[in-house]
């Protein structure tokens, strides 16, 4: 053990003291006599008030306790904070609980027939509907596993159930479905619990009230505590002292919320992403919490950062908020652990003594230059997954009081160092790009727009569930407007290494006038404090890269507030003002832009010469430069196995019958001009156009998985190829939206039943960590290495086919090395079939490209094009939220491909707790035709290959690949992870087909 005695010397005796206590005290737990060795090694410190060592017994536990929490969604962090509720709410309207709120919060009241209500996993009660639907009320569970929820036609989820149960809301603002437009009323019962050791008087008990959407008045116990004009705002907390109100026993606390209305109130909406809740989400959303502290207590503890350029040494400062609620003044000692990641290094233990006046509130700062220990050399750095590892150090803190400890609190935080910047400016971007990067390193953001369940029910399962399809999907990203999620979700990504743009939604409350006419002080007193409990929320987190107003700056009060709570807060980590290209006085230019967000053709994405100069905003231009902060060619068609989940027999026949259909699992609006996305309008007029007439479901859903997969594909790949562009670079896309809080057509790469169609191989096919592309501008190929490492032994091979599998070129590149991040272009220069007008027959072709590293193949990637390229009208397109085409690319031919063979061999064995099949599909044709978008799909059947009827696809499956194409001859392994329980007893089956390959099972049991 090695000490530092560069601390005050003060610190002696409260070091060894703090040292001393911890073996025997830990949290939640009550004190017990020191054992002799816990003295001496207390003693041991003496002279220290800060040290670096292997953590001793007491240390260690307290630690292990911590990262325990940690491991549990509704953890509080704190040890003297509880969330209520678990043992159940109970929940009603008052339009049938008509008593009033002196009468409701009694213990004892009488509340029959209101809902028993759970917590969801982080704790919070939740919403009206989720209230209901734990209920029955209508059939269906939010909370149940998805694939239990959306595949029956009683779930709320499927057809318009939700409509015929709950009502229908056609715009965002007030509530108008009459059920939902009163108040309604959560109440629970709990037992107060008291503060080991001290008496009554040295305790304060403290009910803390997160997360409200709507507005609420609090009553405890026959007292009304808070009313509406306090308690309001979706991502603000308030604390009210409650202890002269408890009883010994039961007590009660009751909250009535008045009804949301995201225009007057700062909650939240989904804007037009999926139809509206019709109880405009009025509800808990976070946990109500119960805290019961002792004369001294430790709270908004955390750190920062100062890390060296090279981050070959980080300084950390910890600070936190030591209160006395006492009538006299209190003394105490403030100490921190600092444990390594996995606890292969020594743990920094620091502390110092702490003094708080009467009934005050006293910030301790621990900093390096008074705490060496403090500065760490070579530490462990965290990086965003595929760039390196995710190493977490954990910080417990405590204060304690003549030989007790009297609470801790804990969390985990990773050191990076996260910059932002503006580059590459030119008449396209006159402030130029947003920039970001991470430890030193640039990289190109690949983002989505994440989306919370429809009802705000979190589920802890579901999101690691996410985490996997995001980081089978490749992205790095994920932009939460308005939603900001519960702390677990926080800390899966911090595990994951899935970064973390979070910010204000638009076109709601939020969003103020630009004149500021009409904003009150008390709105700019909560525009702060929504500020501060934000940063108090995301500081520590380090997949939290940035932070970010929606379409509007601030205006300049707002931002003045708001960055005075963020700065309060401690948060470190860009601001930014807005996602369109704005500025505000403060923040300067944001850099990004917007849009589009309906169907535009691959090419569109390589476009970087429109714009339109009377739009300072830059907004639906499209195009591969700059930052673009939302943005995507609009609707996703799920497969046919997510469509019957989800969509009456009369919606799947408006599907592929109807484009002008109002689809309910769109979104409200019923046009599709302008920004209304209620139909599949023009998708489906391109999808005609490009592929040619269908006269089924089935042969819907086929043509859309190639037109969804070439877009999404050619929206990652172009923001790739441009990324070294002059004098704008791309250097961000996020995809509008990655995911839906239900079942989806509109803007999704998987569905919310964990459906990965063909939007999700072609997004992820661009974001291979290792990638070869062929760009749709300059006809040249394109290699990047999006790994934390450089790679060398790489090679590329061109192809070009013609529709009957005629090579027309193939080209070889020389070996290629490629640093971290690195895009290199015109690696080669396939020839393929001149262009021409439709006067002239179209001939389609196919481009293949392989890339090999040391001679093996590790991408291979096939695009289908046509001498008839798609040709935008610039003049109507640019501004607008989707293209207008001056004429289709011409792929109808693909019609007439001949039929091809495929075989298939797939093996399953036990990894890790879950099944894992590889399946390994050859084009076995014998001429020359290619096996057109070979799709695998793993299904419950019997060992003799035979599937199940009904609903036999595993919803749990992640395929690292699918959507393939080949030639005669060609193989290509595909592997899929599922968990067993999913097969329910049967024997997983492949089946294989494709746009020109008959459908084929193979059976596939685990060995």
């Amino acid at each position: 053990m090695r000490s530092s005695r560069r601390g005050p010397s003060a610190l002696t005796a409260a070091a060894a003291a703090t040292l001393a206590l911890l073996p025997a005290v830990l949290p939640g737990g009550p004190a017990r006599a020191l054992p002799a060795s816990a003295s001496q090694a207390g003693a041991s410190l003496a002279g220290a008030g800060a040290s670096t060592a292997r953590p001793g017994r007491g240390i260690a536990s307290l630690i292990s306790q911590a990262t325990a929490r940690l491991g549990t969604p509704s953890d509080t962090g704190s040890s003297d904070v509880v969330n209520l509720g678990s043992g159940g709410w109970r929940v009603a309207s008052s339009a049938t609980a008509a008593q009033s709120g002196a009468v409701i919060s009694q213990p004892g009241f009488h509340a029959g027939g209101w809902l028993p209500v759970r917590n969801d996993a982080a704790g919070a009660p939740g919403t009206e509907i989720e209230a209901l639907l734990q209920n029955a009320d209508c059939p269906g569970d939010p909370g149940l596993p998805v694939n239990q929820r959306s595949g029956s036609r009683h779930s709320v989820f499927y057809g318009t159930n939700m409509k015929k149960c709950y009502g229908y809301m056609s715009h965002i603002g007030k509530d108008t479905v009459p059920r939902f437009s009163v108040p309604w009323w959560w109440r629970t019962d709990f037992t107060a619990p008291s503060h080991p050791g001290p008496a009554a008087a040295q305790q304060r008990t403290t009910l803390i009230v997160n997360g409200v959407i709507g507005r609420a008045a609090v009553w405890v116990n026959g007292h009304r505590v808070a009313t509406p004009a306090t308690v309001t705002g979706a991502y603000t907390r308030f604390s009210f002292g409650i202890g002269r109100l408890l009883r010994p026993g039961t007590n009660t606390v009751a909250i009535e919320v008045q009804p949301n209305d995201p225009d007057t109130m700062y909650t939240v909406d989904d804007v037009d992403w999926n139809q509206i809740p019709p109880d405009n989400n009025t509800g808990i959303q976070f946990p109500v919490q119960l805290q019961v502290a002792g004369p001294l207590a430790d709270g908004n503890a955390h750190l920062t950062e100062a890390n060296s350029p090279g981050l070959t040494r980080s300084a950390l400062t910890v600070r936190a908020d030591i209160s006395n609620p006492t009538a006299s003044t209190q003394s105490g000692t403030f100490g921190a652990a600092i444990a390594a990641p996995g606890g292969h290094h020594q743990t920094i233990v620091v502390s110092s003594p702490v003094t708080v006046p009467a009934g005050a509130t006293r910030t301790v700062t621990l900093r390096p230059a008074q705490y060496p220990a403090l500065t760490i050399n070579h530490p462990s750095v965290w990086w965003p997954y595929r760039m390196g590892g995710q190493p977490l150090y954990t910080l417990v803190t405590w204060v304690a009081q003549h030989g007790r400890m009297l609470n801790s609190t804990h969390e985990q935080f990773g050191i990076r160092t996260v910059t932002s910047y503006l580059t590459g400016k030119s008449p396209q971007a006159p402030a130029g790009a947003r920039v970001f990067t991470i430890n030193g390193r640039r990289f190109v953001v690949r983002g989505g727009g994440f989306s919370p369940n429809i009802f705000l029910h979190y589920s802890a399962a579901g999101t690691a569930r996410q985490v996997a399809l995001l980081k089978n999907l490749g992205l790095n990203t994920l932009r939460l407007e308005g939603h900001i999620m519960p702390d677990n979700f926080f800390t899966q990504m911090d595990r994951a290494g899935i970064l973390v743009n979070a910010g204000y939604q638009c076109c709601d409350a939020w969003q103020l006038p630009s004149d500021g006419h009409g904003v009150t002080n008390v709105d700019y007193r909560l525009l702060r404090l929504s500020a501060l409990t934000l940063g108090e929320r995301l500081r520590n987190h380090p997949s939290v890269d940035s932070f970010q107003w929606s379409d509007n700056p601030p205006i300049p009060r707002q931002e003045k507030v708001s960055l005075a709570g963020f700065r309060q807060a401690g948060f470190g980590d860009p601001l930014i003002s807005s996602a369109e290209y704005n500025s505000s006085p403060v923040l300067g230019a944001s850099g990004e832009k917007e849009g589009p967000y309906d169907w535009v053709p691959p090419s569109y994405w390589y476009d970087t010469s429109h714009y339109n100069r009377g739009d300072s905003t830059r907004t639906n231009v499209g195009g591969a430069w700059a930052y673009d902060s939302e943005e995507s060619a609009g609707d996703t068609v799920p497969t046919l196995y997510s469509l019957r989940r989800f969509m009456s027999p009369h919606e799947q026949a408006q599907l592929w019958k109807n484009p002008g259909y109002n689809q309910y699992h769109a979104n409200y609006e019923p046009g599709h001009h302008g920004y209304q996305f209620g139909t599949l309008f023009n998708f489906d007029a391109a999808l005609a156009a490009r592929y040619g007439p269908w006269s089924s479901l089935a042969g819907y859903v086929e043509k859309a998985q190639l037109q969804n997969y070439e877009n999404t594909r050619a929206q990652f790949e172009a923001y790739l190829a441009h990324a070294g562009s002059k004098p704008t670079p791309s250097t961000g896309t996020v995809y509008w939206q990655v995911n839906k809080g239900w079942p989806s057509l509109l803007w999704n790469l998987y569905n919310s039943d964990g459906d990965q169609a063909g939007a999700y191989f072609g997004a992820q096919e661009a974001n291979r960590a290792l990638h070869v592309l062929y760009t749709l501008d300059t006809g040249t190929v394109t290699v990047d290495n999006l790994t934390g490492a450089r790679q060398s032994g790489l090679t590329v091979q061109a192809r070009v086919y013609s529709l009957s599998g005629r090579l027309l070129d193939d080209q070889r590149s020389g070996p290629l090395t490629l640093a971290s991040q690195q895009v290199a272009g015109n690696v080669l220069k396939p020839k393929v079939p001149a262009a021409s007008k439709p006067a002239t027959p179209a001939r389609v072709y196919f481009v293949e490209l392989l890339l090999r590293r040391h001679g093996a193949v590790i991408d291979r990637n096939v695009y289908w094009l046509s001498t008839h390229p798609d040709v935008v009208n610039w003049a109507k397109s640019t501004g607008a939220v989707q293209a207008t085409m001056t004429s289709y690319a011409n792929l109808r031919a693909l019609n007439s491909l001949p039929a091809a063979t495929a075989r298939t061999q797939a093996v399953t064995t036990k990894r890790n707790g879950a099944l894992v099949t590889r399946v390994t599909i050859t084009n076995t044709s014998g001429g020359s035709t290619a096996a057109l978008f070979l799709r695998a799909d793993v299904l419950r059947g019997t060992r003799d290959g035979r599937v199940l009827p009904g609903d036999s696809e595993l919803q749990s499956a992640t395929w690292n690949g699918d959507d393939v194409t080949l030639w005669p001859g060609e193989s290509q392994t595909l592997t899929v992870r599922y968990r067993a329980v999913s097969l329910r007893g049967a024997t997983p089956v492949i089946r294989v087909s494709g746009w020109n390959v008959a459908p084929r099972n193979t059976p596939a049991p685990a060995r």
